[in-house]
């Protein structure tokens, strides 16, 4: 963390000047820079150092992630980075996608490889080489694994932190089934997951979708995907999961034989939570004109206490109050700083630890040392309430809920505002131009619809982000294709994204 007191003169005394609604760019790279989330100005393009704040806070959704996936019998693993590449070939459709984004190892030291290898852009065709030595039998199965990791792919496009970069973390879990029934229900406990995790515990809403045929994941007969929307107009895919079939354990010999005696190819998913982009979620979603607003729960720091001194107050006996409350709030398990430095004044204090999105500011000064109190401001309100000394526990607990409860609903608003339909073409592009989502019917989202999702792209650059599977939702039977005036099969959802 950075030395205190050299942040005063960025502050100046007041807030910075910043204005997410209107300057959503400039905001982000302030906020993620100024907050110490990430520095992005190391010198390889697409690669970001990760500072401490932003670090803790990524290893709090890292947690939350892996004690969800591992209370449903996943088990942890690490491959290695690097993936031959007579693996990535054995899988036509998944290599001939991923090798234009490909980062090579030919050498060691100065001499060529004798074979190249690649940095992991994912890691299937690591796992599944593995498996079909550790999938034998039907008692191997199911077999559920994931690890977390950070992959590289050879992104061309402009690099954005936490939403497009050439190194990103996240997780990935790879699942074989004996049955295909087993594997889709494995694909609807990934969706129950990430709402789990992405919903209720960091309430970042989003919509789920099953994307088009022509915009699926490479190798899988079907894909899944949660998609968030952010404040400049733009989806934000945050995790994914696939139903693989049985192209990957056919191409990599994975079998067991079953109780009958025959030997079978298993039926497999894969699923990619995206720590990174879930991150520039909930610092953008969640995030005000003031700065960073952190959930409770995953906040590095969840109370700060800061002294207001006067001259009617004895600064060691004011010190010795605040260092009462520390404790009696770290004795309940919660993470408190007590910001004692005597050089830097209270209302610089208050708009650093706001700026870093710190849930809850306790105040202390005469009148609560005089009377046993601590005064509390809520980061996501501003709201100001007093509390007695011995209640403040229990009321910082009923506090972090009501946190979470209003982020996650003033999310789902914004959300639902931003939703509109439309009755023509043209309509998209205006809506898509204003950063609005369009709903329209569509007449399919298998590959016959694909001409027209290519030509909303190439006109709009707006994409058919596919049809939500989380509510049940079907066109009019007498409507027609927005795109072809072909029969519509679907209401799909339209936008940009990154």
């Amino acid at each position: 963390m950075l030395n205190f007191s050299l942040r005063i003169e960025w502050l100046g005394g007041s807030r910075l000047k910043l204005d997410k609604k209107s300057d959503f760019s400039n905001w982000y790279n302030t906020v993620i820079r100024e907050a110490e989330i990430v520095d992005d100005r190391y010198n390889v393009k697409g690669f970001v150092v990760h500072r401490p704040w932003g670090m803790r806070i990524l290893k709090s959704i890292y947690k939350m992630y892996e004690e969800a996936l591992e209370k449903r019998g996943h088990e942890p693993v690490l491959f290695p980075t690097v993936i031959p590449e007579e693996n990535l070939r054995r899988e036509e459709e998944h290599v001939e996608y991923f090798k234009a984004e490909v980062f090579w190892v030919t050498h060691g030291a100065d001499k060529r490889l004798p074979r190249k290898l690649a940095l992991r852009p994912t890691s299937e065709t690591a796992f599944y080489y593995m498996y079909s030595y550790w999938i034998r039998s039907y008692r191997d199965l199911p077999f559920k694994a994931y690890q977390s990791c950070s992959v590289f792919r050879y992104e061309t496009k402009a690099t954005k932190p936490l939403l497009r970069g050439r190194e990103f973390l996240w997780i990935e879990a790879h699942d074989v089934f004996p049955t295909p029934e087993d594997a889709y229900r494995q694909v609807r406990e990934d969706m129950e997951i990430a709402k789990e995790v992405i919903y209720g515990k960091l309430g970042i809403p989003f919509m789920f979708f099953q994307r088009p045929q022509w915009d699926k994941f490479r190798g899988a007969e079907y894909t899944f995907a949660a998609d968030c929307f952010m404040p400049d107009g733009r989806f934000n895919q945050i995790a994914s999961t696939h139903y693989l079939g049985q192209r990957f354990a056919k191409a990599f010999e994975i079998k067991f034989l079953d109780k009958d005696g025959v030997w079978k190819y298993p039926y497999q998913t894969c699923y990619g939570p995206g720590i990174w982009r879930i991150l520039a979620a909930l610092i953008s979603i969640h995030g005000d004109n003031h700065g960073l607003i952190i959930p409770f729960d995953i906040a590095p720091i969840q109370v700060v206490i800061v002294p207001i001194p006067s001259k009617d107050v004895n600064y060691d006996e004011l010190i010795n109050y605040c260092k009462i409350v520390e404790d009696t709030l770290r004795g309940r398990g919660f993470r408190v700083k007590l910001d004692s430095n005597p050089d830097v004044t209270p209302g610089a204090k208050f708009y650093f630890w706001e700026f870093r999105g710190v849930p809850l500011r306790a105040e202390v000064g005469l009148t609560e040392m005089k009377t046993r109190n601590v005064t509390l401001c809520r980061r996501d309100t501003f709201e100001r309430i007093r509390v007695e000394l011995e209640r403040l526990p229990d009321t910082v607990e009923d506090l972090s809920r009501k946190i979470l409860e209003n982020l996650r609903s003033r999310a789902e608003k914004e959300l639902e505002s931003r939703i509109v339909e439309a009755s023509s073409v043209e309509e998209i592009g205006e809506a898509v131009s204003k950063g609005l989502i369009v709903k329209a019917p569509f007449c399919s989202i298998d590959y016959d619809g694909e001409a027209c999702g290519e030509k909303l792209k190439e006109t709009y650059s707006a994409e058919v982000r596919g049809v939500r599977i989380d509510i049940k939702e079907e066109p009019p039977y007498d409507a027609k294709c927005i795109v072809c005036g072909k029969p519509a099969k679907h209401y799909v959802y339209i936008g940009k994204s990154y």
